[in-house]
């Protein structure tokens, strides 16, 4: 199991494809979920890019520093990550709180990323006052008490009825987060806002969106392509797991994306 051990936890890593001369490619997983999260695009991407997965502070098999956490926090496990990895620049592909992450990159440290791929992320997610209440809410009552309510907001009802295999599995990873790690996240959603800093953002970056997503309607994701340097947007069927819930879809997207022809 390879983890990188820091001063305040551990983090817990996965490498997937060939080593030699293709593009790194990082994944950043929502909150609640592993990096398993993604096995669904590592087979018919890992023949073109070397893959990191890894499981972010408080989830997976990392550790659970003591919270509450800042998004500076999370974006610094990921340059922590490449630097002892030896990654000088990678492709970067976030979901959620996961997708806050490579704004905040692409704005603190856009020279170590390549392409950007944001998916059903918003530059702000939900309130303070919401996130300060979902905080409470699994003290009181842990993280199970969450399941239905995931559930509906993650997977639309057919998805739900079609692949019951799958979105147990994602809702079991979500039930075994660190009550610690959840809510240090939980707390770093309550203070991320980067919706005045977009601008700086300028390496190219796609912004895929669920159609049918709660959580991040794809007018937010219309937005953070509108407003940086190079972005565009793309709206693919499903709810909050959109990388799960299209596939197929979502892969061809991604690839084409990230080897398309230079943009000017």
């Amino acid at each position: 199991m390879p983890c990188l051990d820091l001063p305040t936890h551990r983090l817990h890593y996965r490498i997937d494809g060939d080593a030699g001369e293709k593009p790194w490619l990082t994944f950043c997983n929502s909150l609640g979920t592993d990096l398993h999260m993604w096995d669904a695009q590592i087979e018919s991407l890992c023949r073109d890019f070397r893959i990191l997965r890894y499981d972010r502070r408080g989830h997976g098999r990392s550790g659970a520093p003591l919270p509450p956490y800042g998004l500076a926090d999370l974006g610094g496990d990921v340059i922590a990550l490449w630097d002892a990895l030896g990654i000088r620049r990678s492709h970067f592909c976030g979901l959620s709180i996961g997708g806050l992450t490579g704004q905040w990159l692409a704005i603190h440290a856009g020279a170590r990323l390549g392409r950007v791929v944001l998916c059903a992320t918003a530059a702000r997610i939900g309130t303070a006052e919401g996130w300060n209440a979902r905080i409470d809410e699994v003290r009181a009552g842990g993280l199970g008490s969450l399941l239905p309510a995931t559930a509906e907001r993650w997977f639309t009802p057919g998805f739900r009825a079609a692949d019951p295999a799958s979105v147990a599995a994602i809702l079991a990873s979500f039930a075994a987060t660190s009550v610690d790690g959840y809510a240090g996240c939980c707390a770093a959603l309550a203070g991320a806002d980067l919706r005045g800093r977009l601008h700086q953002i300028a390496n190219p970056l796609l912004a895929i969106s669920g159609a049918d997503d709660p959580v991040c309607p794809p007018a937010e994701l219309a937005t953070i392509a509108r407003e940086v340097q190079r972005g565009r947007h793309l709206s693919l069927p499903g709810r909050h797991i959109v990388n799960l819930e299209s596939a197929a879809r979502f892969d061809t997207v991604l690839k084409d994306f990230l080897t398309a022809a230079p943009w000017r």
